[in-house]
């Protein structure tokens, strides 16, 4: 079976590069009938923010990504990893350090000096001597100093690591016995069954070490994939000058999970041509060998896209749900479903469309200079006056639409000359949806104050 995992330490809200890893092990393991676990790497507790978890959480139930089993904390482990770090030092595998802060130091002073990578030189990894005073030791590992570690990356092959080059006798628990983070890593992935591994190819360096922890502890080596990272676009890995990289911002910002989702999956992943995937479409289809070698460019233009796409398609009561988040609340709107139907088809996002909704709905508390400037003259408001005599009923607007072609003629009028002076008396813009449908939607009543509101400012 295969099981995957997402990871994250809690330091920090859960980034969309996150995001996309989550995803990624998600579909992986639902689209082969596996399972997809969730574990927060706690074990820093200087640096763990409880609101941070939380968040997390939060951010999965919004992208209705579930995982299985109960969600696991390392902090809830510590007896556990020291269990393993002994038996490693009873089996000889692992040795207890007293270098000092000096003596390290001086060490680094030496490499920099000869133009060598900085590496601990194994100086306690045979010491049976009188430990020294005043010092808690910590807890390494006995690396080989020698060979050639060496895997077949999901992602991008086979991958050889020369030990000599990339390894040291690295640390695996700190002086105050608190584990590494490779460490409780490999512990925890082998105890849980982790079977495949899907992460940023910035852990790779991390994958030699964890191979060793493995195979010291006689642990089954799970497949690895490491994707490339996302890029802003000026073709820097993505941070906050490119936007908001928090997940829960896109839900502020009016993004539908399913758009985000969409756009992520495709962040590195393809399947032909395809651009709009549907959840159960992912499940079916994702497979981690189609993921990309080269790095994937954060383009806003196309999540504004995917989110258009998504409003378009999601049902009346699921926007009607959504908008409540943006201070629109629906329920009392007698048109509310032509007003969604009206405006979902030119919103990007969900603050778009609250935003466009608000202006029809509240009376104007005053006008877009540029539009009254161009559409209000006094032939205008002559016209308008007339068109507010004829409004003494409730119509649809098709119904409108007949009427108000009827009244042109007779005034010798065209639409463009009533349509946009309509526009800024009833939202005080010159843009809205179809004239008709936003008669219909706020009624006569409600049009004829709108446009005496205008000719008497």
């Amino acid at each position: 079976m295969i099981v995957t995992r997402f990871a994250p330490s809690p330091t920090g809200y859960l980034h969309i590069g996150g995001l996309r890893t989550a995803l990624y092990n998600y579909l992986y393991a639902r689209a082969n009938g596996g399972k997809f676990l969730l574990r927060i790497e706690d074990t820093d507790l200087k640096r763990n923010s409880k609101e941070a978890a939380e968040a997390i959480v939060e951010a999965f139930k919004w992208c209705k990504l579930d995982f299985d089993g109960e969600m696991v904390y390392q902090s809830s482990r510590f007896d556990l990893y020291k269990e393993y770090v002994q038996k490693l030092l009873d089996e000889g595998k692992a040795y207890k350090c007293y270098m000092s802060k000096d003596e390290l130091d001086a060490l680094r002073k030496e490499q920099e000096a000869a133009k060598q990578r900085p590496k601990y030189d194994g100086r306690y990894r045979e010491f049976n001597g009188m430990p020294p005073e005043g010092i808690e030791p910590v807890v390494r590992i006995k690396a080989p100093l020698d060979g050639v570690i060496e895997f077949n990356d999901g992602v991008k092959g086979e991958i050889k690591f020369n030990c000599a080059d990339i390894l040291d006798d690295f640390i695996i628990a700190r002086s105050d016995g608190t584990p590494t983070y490779n460490f409780t890593v490999v512990i925890d992935d082998a105890l849980m069954g982790v079977t495949d591994v899907i992460r940023g190819d910035d852990h790779l360096s991390n994958t030699p070490k964890q191979i060793v922890l493995y195979e010291a502890l006689g642990f089954k080596v799970p497949k690895f994939y490491h994707v490339a990272m996302i890029n802003g676009s000026d073709g820097q890995k993505l941070s906050k000058r490119h936007g908001a990289t928090d997940v829960m911002e896109y839900k502020k910002m009016g993004y539908l999970s399913e758009a985000l989702l969409n756009f992520l999956v495709r962040l590195g992943w393809s399947h032909g041509d395809d651009e709009i995937f549907s959840m159960d479409e992912m499940k079916k289809l994702f497979d981690p060998t189609h993921l990309s070698k080269s790095a994937s460019t954060f383009n806003q233009s196309k999540l504004e896209w995917l989110n258009s796409h998504y409003i378009k398609t999601v049902s009346f009561e699921r926007l009607v749900d959504e908008l409540k988040h943006f201070g629109l609340n629906l329920k009392e709107i007698k048109h509310a479903k032509l007003l969604v139907d009206s405006l979902r088809e030119r919103s990007k996002t969900l603050v778009e469309m609250a935003n466009s909704a608000k202006a029809l709905l509240n009376k104007p508390k005053e006008y877009d200079e540029k539009a009254y400037k161009k559409f209000i003259n006094e032939n205008s408001l002559n016209l308008l006056a007339k068109f507010s005599e004829i409004l003494d009923e409730d119509l649809n607007a098709s119904g409108y639409e007949e009427k108000t072609i009827k009244f042109l003629e007779e005034n010798e009028a065209k639409l463009k000359d009533l349509a946009q002076p309509l526009r800024v008396a009833i939202t005080g813009t010159s843009v809205s949806p179809s004239i008709f449908e936003v008669i219909e939607i706020l009624g006569s009543k409600e049009v004829k104050e709108r446009i005496e509101k205008l000719i008497n400012k």
